[in-house]
C-alpha cells in the first residue's frame, strides 16, 4: 500500500502542484485522529509512516516522570529506565501501539486525505486563475436557471449571474454562448465563487477593447462609460495622435465594428463622443445628437447649464431624460439643460462661454 501512496504522491507532486512533505503531514495527523476515533485511544501519540520501508505505525508519547498521575500519558521513571537506562525525568517515551487491523483504516484515512487535498488544491487553482481575472470578459455557455441566478459554464467552473446583473431585454436558454464581466470572486468552503455580469459598464469597455486595435493596443482611451443596460450607452474617447479620429477608430469602416458590439448587447445604443479636458466642449458632445449653442459652467458646484435650439430640447434631454441622464454619468458634471427661449427669458444667454457648433465629436447612435 505504501508503495502505491508514495507513486500517488510523486503523481500529485508534478501534476497539482501539492508537495508531498505537506501531504505526508496531512496524512500522519489524520491517521493520529483515525486512530483515537476508532480505538477509543486518547494519549498523546505520533504516527510514523516510512514510505521506503512501506510501513505505519503508531507511538505512544509519554513523559517520563517521578510519580505518575495519568497512565495514558505518563509514565514513571522506574519503568522508563526498564526499556532504556538513560531515560531521566523530563525526557518523552515513545512505544509502539500499532492495531492489528491499524492498515485497512490507514489505507482508508490516506485516501480520504489525499482526495480532499487534491480538491482544495484544484479549487486553490481555480481561486488563483479567475481572482486574477477580476473586471475581465469571458465567454462562458449557460447551464441553467433558478429564480436567483443563471449559471455560466466558464469551463472549470460555473459562475453565477445574478438577475439584477441580466440585462432586461435578453432571454437565456441552455446552450446559449454569452459573453459575460467577471465582477467579483469569492474564497468560501465550498470552493471560490465568481460573480459575473451582463449590465456593468465593465462590460461595454472590454467589448471595445475586442473589437477596436486602436483601443486595445493603447492609443486610443476609453475615458469614461455610462450605460443604461439594453436600452442606451454612451463611451468618450481620446487620443494623442493628431492624425487618427478616435471615434472614428471605434466607429470602424461601415460602421462594422461597433457594430458587433451592438449585436452582442442585443441591439442597446451606443453613442461614442468625443472627450475633452474642456467641460464646455466635453458636455456639449456628450448631449449629442443634439445641437447645443452654450455650454454655462459652474466650477465650484460642478455644474453646469445648458441652451439648446428650442426644437431641440426633446432632443437633448431624451426619453425619460435619458440623453441628459447618460450624458451627466459620462461627464461627471450636473446639467442642466434650457430652450433657447427659456434662457432669454432668464437672461442666461451670451454670458462670456464660448458657443458650441456641431463637429466631429460624436457618433450617430448605433442601434
Amino acid at each position: 500500500m505504501s508503495s502505491e501512496l508514495l507513486d500517488a504522491l510523486v503523481i500529485l507532486e508534478k501534476e497539482k502542484g501539492i508537495s508531498k512533505d505537506v501531504l505526508l503531514d496531512a496524512i500522519e495527523a489524520a491517521l493520529i485522529s483515525a486512530y483515537k476515533r476508532n480505538f477509543n485511544q486518547a494519549q498523546n501519540v505520533r504516527v510514523d509512516v516510512n514510505l521506503e520501508r512501506g510501513t505505519m505505525l503508531v507511538f505512544a508519547r509519554k513523559d517520563v516522570v517521578d510519580e505518575v498521575f495519568d497512565p495514558r500519558l505518563e509514565i514513571s521513571v522506574e519503568q522508563a529506565r526498564l526499556i532504556n537506562p538513560n531515560y531521566v525525568v523530563g525526557d518523552v517515551l515513545e512505544i509502539e501501539v500499532t492495531p492489528k487491523d491499524f492498515g485497512r483504516i490507514a489505507a482508508q484515512t490516506a485516501k480520504q486525505v489525499v482526495t480532499q487535498r487534491v480538491r482544495e488544491a484544484e479549487r486553490g487553482v481555480i481561486y488563483t486563475e479567475f481572482i486574477d481575472r477580476e473586471e475581465d470578459i469571458m465567454t462562458g455557455i449557460v447551464q441553467r436557471q433558478d429564480a436567483r441566478f443563471i449559471y455560466v459554464n466558464l469551463g472549470k467552473i460555473e459562475a453565477l449571474l445574478p438577475a439584477a446583473e441580466q440585462m432586461p431585454n435578453e432571454t437565456y436558454k441552455p446552450h446559449d454562448r454569452i459573453k459575460v464581466f467577471i465582477t467579483k470572486v469569492e474564497k468560501t468552503t465550498k470552493g471560490p465563487q465568481i460573480f459575473v455580469s451582463r449590465t456593468h459598464p465593465g462590460l461595454l469597455k472590454r467589448l471595445f477593447e475586442l473589437e477596436v486595435p486602436e483601443i486595445y493596443d493603447g492609443t486610443v482611451e476609453i475615458k469614461s462609460v455610462a450605460r443604461e443596460a439594453g436600452d442606451r450607452s454612451k463611451i468618450s474617447v481620446h487620443t494623442d495622435n493628431s492624425d487618427l479620429d478616435p471615434v472614428g477608430s471605434c466607429v470602424g469602416p461601415k460602421g462594422q465594428r461597433v457594430q458587433a458590439i451592438v449585436n452582442e448587447l442585443k441591439g442597446e445604443k451606443i453613442d461614442i463622443v468625443k472627450w475633452s479636458k474642456d467641460p464646455i466642449e466635453f458636455v456639449a458632445n456628450a448631449l449629442s445628437p443634439s445641437q447645443v449653442e452654450e455650454v454655462i459652467v459652474n466650477e465650484e458646484e460642478k455644474a453646469t447649464t445648458v441652451i439648446v435650439p428650442d426644437n431641440q430640447l426633446s432632443l437633448a434631454i431624451g426619453k425619460r431624460g435619458q440623453n441628459a441622464r447618460l450624458a451627466a454619468k459620462l461627464t461627471g458634471w450636473k446639467i442642466d439643460i434650457k430652450s433657447h427661449s427659456d434662457a432669454e427669458k432668464l437672461g442666461i444667454i451670451g454670458s462670456g462661454n464660448r458657443l458650441i457648433t456641431d463637429d466631429d465629436g460624436y457618433a450617430p447612435e448605433f442601434e
